[in-house]
């Protein structure tokens, strides 16, 4: 029996990318995709598993990853994040470079490539700064970044605010065909803001984040997208304005997307009752027919990426008056449990969703993967898709526990993930490498 060739039979077969949803034989030799289908001959020399009652899928790729190497390991390092990445079905991580110091050189480029090389299990792929050190003042060399590896530009949870820099940035960007990514939440509107501007917020004594500071930073850099011709993406949005707003962007023809996070589609505003700092997160946590409206901008393909919006904290960082208390919840681990309990409670189409976490990401970000076609890299995991559990933060992989959806009931997990062919997580046998 040769190892390096294993047939996964009996498996429910999802990939959009081929609009494939069907019970049949993915074939893999020497770490890539040779065959899938529902007649495949197999050879003697293969190792058989039977995946009767499983979904095979497209490792999922993850576009929004904070971590804290370099300069805060304590938070999460390449390594603990790829560890909860496998377990999450998640084979590809694209982080941010939000680090100390920021990724905005193409030496700090290299280095989160060569250290992801050396201790992650998963695929990494940096994103590079768009301004110096995230600071929105001076531009970062695009070209040089993007030779090095980055495969988009942002500031990652900081908002370039000076509009002049942002068309800059829209135009180098154009001439690389590179995408630009912003966090879009007006400092200035936001000012004090720690959760959703309304009527909890007041009831709360807490400064409120209102919908305008999100929708006029996006009013602002579509105007940007219309002059420059560039690649725009929203790392988040949070609002039925913001889904409205990027909905005509696409309708006058824009290459403007956008994404959403897990945690959005599944908690309102009322998940910060009794100022639960978990729950703080940027952009805020709005109300629920805010939320709804994401799950239908999804639904009708306005919304075009899922992320986990992975952002560890530790214990002291969220143990604080909610005012003080750090932004962030950890997310890369629950990211296909929380999309498949949407399919379950909303009946969002389940290609829909998928298409979110692997092809759509891929495209945005012209990377290899996505999908289980024959001749790409055997990236998959294997997922009882009906399978309930509890969020138990404490046994999530992330070295930081920060989960906004602890004690959530799921439906659907991992029951083995693998890059290359290879095992990386076996729910049995816990994380293997």
């Amino acid at each position: 029996m040769d190892a390096n060739e294993r047939a996964f039979i009996n498996a429910r077969l999802i990939d959009p990318a081929q609009e494939l949803d069907m019970l049949g034989t993915v074939l893999i030799r020497d770490g890539l995709i040779v065959a899938v289908g529902t007649d495949i001959a197999l050879p003697d020399t293969a190792e058989t598993l039977d995946c009767t009652g499983l979904a095979l899928l497209p490792g999922l790729i993850d576009m929004q990853v904070f971590t804290g190497e370099p300069g805060e390991e304590h938070r999460e390092t390449l390594a603990t994040a790829s560890q909860a990445a496998a377990a999450g079905g998640v084979t590809h991580m694209v982080v941010m470079p939000n680090t100390t110091p920021a990724i905005d050189d193409a030496a700090l480029v290299d280095f989160i490539s060569r250290r992801a090389r050396g201790t992650a299990m998963v695929r990494v792929h940096p994103m590079a700064a768009i301004t110096k050190n995230c600071e929105g003042q001076i531009m970062t060399e695009f070209g040089l970044l993007r030779e090095a590896g980055a495969v988009a530009f942002t500031d990652g949870d900081r908002a370039v605010m000076n509009a002049l820099t942002m068309r800059r940035a829209l135009s180098y960007a154009s001439n690389f065909d590179a995408l630009i990514v912003q966090h879009a939440l007006d400092l200035d509107l936001q000012s004090a803001g720690v959760m959703h501007e309304g009527e909890l917020a007041t009831r709360l004594g807490l400064a409120g984040i209102p919908i305008a500071a999100e929708t006029a930073m996006i009013d602002r850099d579509i105007r940007l997208v219309e002059l420059t011709g560039a690649r725009y993406h929203i790392s988040q949005i949070s609002s039925a304005e913001s889904v409205e707003a990027v909905r005509q962007a696409k309708a006058r023809g824009l290459a403007v997307s956008c994404a959403v996070s897990a945690t959005h589609l599944m908690l309102n505003e009322n998940d910060v009752e009794n100022y639960r700092t978990f729950a703080k997160l940027n952009p805020p946590l709005r109300s629920e027919d805010d939320r709804l409206a994401l799950v239908d901008g999804l639904a009708d393909g306005t919304i075009d990426v899922i992320v986990s919006g992975h952002n560890p904290q530790d214990a002291e960082a969220k143990r604080q008056p909610f005012a003080q208390a750090a932004y962030g919840t950890v997310g890369v681990e629950t990211l296909l449990a929380g999309l498949l309990s949407l399919h379950h409670a909303h009946g969002v189409d389940i290609a829909t969703l998928i298409r979110a976490v692997t092809i759509r990401p891929a495209e945005l970000l012209d990377i290899d993967g996505g999908t289980i076609k024959p001749g790409s890299a055997a990236d998959f995991s294997l997922v009882d898709m009906d399978a309930p559990w509890i969020v138990d933060a404490e046994a999530l992989k992330s070295k930081s526990k920060n989960a906004a959806i602890e004690g959530r009931k799921l439906q659907g997990r991992v029951e083995a993930c693998f890059v290359n062919g290879q095992t990386i997580f076996d729910s049995k046998m816990e994380t293997i490498k």
